[in-house]
């Protein structure tokens, strides 16, 4: 028997890269709205600004060079709570941030993960990729070339931060890192099709195959909806913490402390 979707909302932010700070602070904005039940489950899609993240399990000697020189070259650089180590946001990059209450998925981290890794590898054969994925490796892969990354962190049972799909950024910038800190090469869906290829064109391809294996019927909303429901307690805009507990099996959800996830 065929369940029926439950209705979610998705926010496609387009207009251009959209800072990483503002959306982060949406992100944990959505995420207290969703432990209130204030809003439904929920995606985040949008590009990022050129940026570097260092999930839990990051090291320094994962950044190849100083903060200082990447700042002058226009990188940010931010430590967050997700799980995994260093990766790269940046223009070309398709990034989407689920938020969505794990009660409705058996409260079960790990197969929230193999599941958002299944919406990239079905989002890739649409497109005439087959990826795989790598035994204790998380993201989406070609052979040894990682073409999407995945890492989450989980707050009382809530989920934040999510995947970024390689659609045609700028490769290079992947060479001021170690990504995710086991020296693998990068690769992207523009490279692999052999032609120029818009995050646009891949946006409503992923939310169809999002919607699918989630089992959620996605209705477009705006950044103003999500703001007027999140005015009386946290305002927050993608333009503008507690205890911390790393987990490599995605296990411990008891606890009101965020759990970060890359498996």
């Amino acid at each position: 028997m065929t369940m029926m979707a439950r209705q979610s909302w998705l926010l496609d932010l387009r207009g251009g890269p959209t800072p990483y700070a503002g959306a982060w602070e949406l992100q944990k904005a959505l995420v207290a709205a969703r432990q209130r039940e204030e809003v439904t489950d929920g995606l985040m899609l949008l590009e990022h600004e050129p940026v570097f993240t260092i999930g839990r399990s990051g090291r320094s000697d994962h950044l190849l060079y100083p903060r200082e020189l990447l700042a002058g070259k226009g990188f940010g650089v931010y430590e967050i709570e997700r799980g995994g180590s260093v990766t790269y946001h940046g223009p070309g990059q398709l990034v989407g941030y689920p938020i969505l209450d794990l009660r409705s998925y058996h409260e079960d981290v790990v197969k929230y993960m193999r599941s958002l890794e299944e919406t990239i590898i079905r989002t890739l054969l649409d497109f005439g990729i087959a990826a795989q994925r790598q035994r204790g490796y998380p993201g989406a892969w070609i052979g040894e070339e990682k073409i999407a990354a995945v890492g989450v962190a989980v707050k009382r049972k809530v989920t934040m931060h999510g995947f970024a799909l390689n659609v045609d950024p700028a490769l290079a910038h992947f060479d001021y890192i170690n990504p995710c800190g086991i020296g693998r090469p990068v690769t992207s869906m523009a490279r692999l099709v052999g032609r120029p290829l818009t995050v646009d064109e891949v946006r409503p391809v992923y939310a169809r195959r999002f919607s699918e294996v989630f089992e959620l019927s996605l209705e477009v909303v705006s950044l103003d909806d999500l703001q007027r429901v999140l005015a009386p307690s946290q305002p927050a805009s993608p333009t503008g913490e507690s205890g911390e507990v790393s987990t490599p099996d995605g296990t411990g959800l008891a606890s009101d402390h965020p759990v970060a996830v890359s498996v």
